[in-house]
C-alpha cells in the first residue's frame, strides 16, 4: 500500500463500516474500526493518566460497546473517534468513581471526587485552566492541538484531513505548543 492509500485511509470517513457493523454485525469491518483506533484510545488514556493495562482495559471496553451499540451512532452528529473518545472518557469516570466508592451519579459526583483529594483536585483545575487556553487559541491551532493530541492524530495524517501543507501543520501545532507552555507556566 501506498503511502498516500494509508493516508487517505487513516483520514477516511468512517460511515460505510459502521453502518455494516450495525447492519450485518461485519467482523471484518468491525476489526478495521478496531485495528485503527485501539492504539489511538490507549494513547489518549495514557496521557489522562490512566495505568497502561486499564488504559487497555476500557480502551477494549470502548470498542465493545462500538460493537453493542454500533446502531445508535449517527455520524451526522459526530466523528466516529469523538464518539469513541467520549465512550473511553465515560468509562473513565464510572472507573473512578466505583474506586472511590462513590454512588453519586452526575457532575456532583466528579466534584466530589476532586474535593477528596487535593492533588487531583489541582489536576481539574490544571486541565480546565488548560482546556481554556486551548479554546482561546486561534481557531486552526486548537483544532490542530485537539486533533494531534486528543485523537492522536500524526502531523501527515492531519495534514492530508484537512488538505494543508504538511510544513503548515506542524508549524501551527509548534506554535500552539509553544504558546500553552508559556501561558501555562512551562519552560517554552
Amino acid at each position: 500500500m501506498s503511502a498516500s492509500a494509508a493516508t487517505g485511509q487513516e483520514a477516511r470517513d468512517w460511515s460505510d463500516e459502521m453502518a455494516a457493523v450495525a447492519g450485518r454485525r461485519d467482523r471484518d469491518c468491525f476489526l478495521r474500526i478496531y485495528d485503527h483506533f485501539m492504539p489511538r484510545l490507549c494513547l489518549y488514556l495514557r496521557g489522562v493518566g490512566v495505568p497502561e493495562a486499564v488504559a487497555e482495559e476500557l480502551a477494549q471496553e470502548s470498542l465493545l460497546r462500538l460493537w453493542q451499540r454500533a446502531s445508535s451512532y449517527d455520524p451526522a452528529r459526530s466523528a466516529l473517534a469523538t464518539w469513541l473518545f467520549r465512550i473511553a472518557r465515560n468509562l473513565q469516570i464510572d472507573r473512578l468513581r466505583r474506586e472511590a466508592g462513590h454512588p453519586q451519579v452526575g457532575e456532583q459526583a466528579i466534584d466530589a471526587e476532586w474535593e477528596a483529594d487535593p492533588g487531583t483536585t489541582e489536576a481539574h483545575a490544571d486541565q480546565v485552566q488548560l482546556q481554556r487556553r486551548i479554546e482561546a487559541l486561534p481557531p486552526v491551532q486548537a483544532r490542530l492541538i485537539r486533533m494531534s493530541y486528543f485523537e492522536a492524530k500524526s502531523h501527515q495524517q492531519i495534514a492530508s484531513e484537512l488538505g494543508m501543507p504538511l510544513g503548515t501543520v506542524k508549524s501551527h501545532v509548534r506554535r500552539a505548543f509553544l504558546r500553552l507552555q508559556g501561558e501555562m507556566g512551562g519552560e517554552p
